[in-house]
């Protein structure tokens, strides 16, 4: 298993790791297989989207905001319901396939944290394997 670090750059931010998970795939040695990843944290998830046009993560952190607003009839104390309740909708693990040793993604697509509570330092777990 391996481990990426990332620092988040603002409270809502998707911040590109392709090359991160690329370089992780390299150190593997696998030439065909499946790359896993695992964000452990529970303000901040990992997903799929496109990588080209950085206006589309801010659209999407749009369409969270309108799902997910600020409730003052939340309960949790630390303020931060909203972002437990975007990485639920987001996810926190991505399954991808490895092929000769390259990342197989669409066109335009990259590999994103999503962060919910930051500016933080967050883990990204990877584990790839053969087959």
């Amino acid at each position: 298993m391996q481990q990426i670090e990332v620092d988040t750059s603002d409270r809502q931010a998707f911040e590109d790791i392709t090359i991160q998970v690329q370089a992780a795939i390299e150190r593997s040695g696998v030439a065909d297989g499946i790359c896993y990843l695992f964000c452990p944290h529970t303000t901040a998830g990992l997903t799929l989207n496109e990588s080209w046009d950085p206006s589309v993560c801010h659209d999407i952190g749009l369409v969270l905001d309108d799902l997910v607003k600020q409730r003052p009839d939340f309960r949790h104390g630390e303020g931060n319901s909203p972002a437990h309740a975007k990485t639920s909708l987001i996810g926190s693990s991505l399954a991808m396939f490895v092929s000769d040793g390259k990342l197989l993604l669409g066109s335009w697509q990259g590999v994103f944290l999503a962060e919910f509570d930051g500016p933080r330092r967050r883990r990204v777990l990877l584990k790839v394997t053969a087959g």
